[in-house]
């Protein structure tokens, strides 16, 4: 059963891998736009070479440059972080790398309109990525920058880190390009960076408050969960019966799973689920394994 989940797990990784080099390749690249992060350094270089230097290729050198790139990051990654990451991050970054060589680039935009060009390929990127991101992987460069830095300061998440480090990707194509293509390739990175946001859904915290007459579902919560809980006597008004009101924090990605397990325990239990909380303790964010 767990090679099977893990089969899984990496398909989704190279589904998403390939989401997110098939955006940038059809979308983004099309209309003269560049990504952020290495891949968007990648692509300014890989530019500087065809147009500037006249070096001619057979293929979009941009994925070779930024597998290069990641290699220092890699090493990051493996001291680090896990070996389940390590390598769900090396099989994303080959996906990629094979994904942006072998897409074709059209020579005419599948969509004309440069702000639609830009949305789709945002939503897209972010959802490969994102998907990457949930099944225990990187799509490499910021992103292993950006999880280490979610794992070590609570107030950092990826998508922050994402579009700190395109301002600088950005400023570098206003000073080498047109000021149009760097305005409206920041407008693709704030809509990428809020849409990858709210598909990592480890890096939502959510606090649910569950009224139960259950006194396991406490000790299920510490046990499975391994998340904390604090929890008091309650007395309903109406029913004037003792019940116990439970506290805890989980990452959204969580909150199915512990919601099943309540009403599994008690089908009669409350919960109450709240989103968008600002944490400040030992709350550990499990954005990888």
């Amino acid at each position: 059963m767990k090679r099977h989940s893990q089969v899984y797990e990496y398909l989704m990784i190279i589904i998403g891998s390939a989401l997110f080099a098939a955006s940038i390749n059809l979308f983004v690249v099309p209309v003269n736009l560049y990504n952020g992060g290495i891949v968007g350094l990648a692509q300014i270089i890989r530019t500087v070479l065809t147009s500037r230097l006249n070096l001619n290729f057979n293929f979009d050198i941009a994925g070779v440059i930024n597998f290069l790139f990641n290699i220092p990051l890699f090493i990051l990654a493996y001291r680090s972080l896990s070996r389940k990451f390590f390598l769900g991050t090396l099989l994303s970054l080959i996906t990629q790398t094979i994904c942006f060589s072998l897409i074709p680039i059209p020579v005419v935009p599948i969509l004309e309109d440069v702000l639609a060009s830009l949305i789709i390929g945002a939503i897209v990127g972010a959802l490969g990525v994102g998907m990457t991101l949930v099944h225990g992987a990187s799509g490499g460069g910021t992103d292993i920058l950006g999880v280490y830095a979610a794992l070590h300061w609570k107030s950092f998440s990826v998508g922050k880190l994402q579009l700190a480090f395109n301002a600088l990707i950005y400023c570098l194509c206003a000073f080498l390009f047109d000021l149009p293509i760097a305005i409206y390739s920041i407008i693709y990175a704030a809509v990428y960076s809020f849409v990858l946001d709210k598909v990592h859904l480890q890096n939502i915290e959510m606090s649910l408050m569950i009224f139960t007459k259950n006194p396991e579902i406490k000790t299920k919560i510490l046990k499975d969960f391994v998340r904390g809980v604090t929890y008091w006597k309650g007395l309903g008004a109406y029913t004037q019966t003792e019940t116990e009101v439970l506290v805890t924090i989980v990452s959204k990605d969580e909150v199915n799973e512990l919601r099943r397990m309540i009403t599994q325990m008690d089908p009669k239990a409350f919960i109450i689920v709240n989103e968008g909380l600002q944490i400040t303790g030992n709350f550990i964010k499990r954005l990888v394994e």
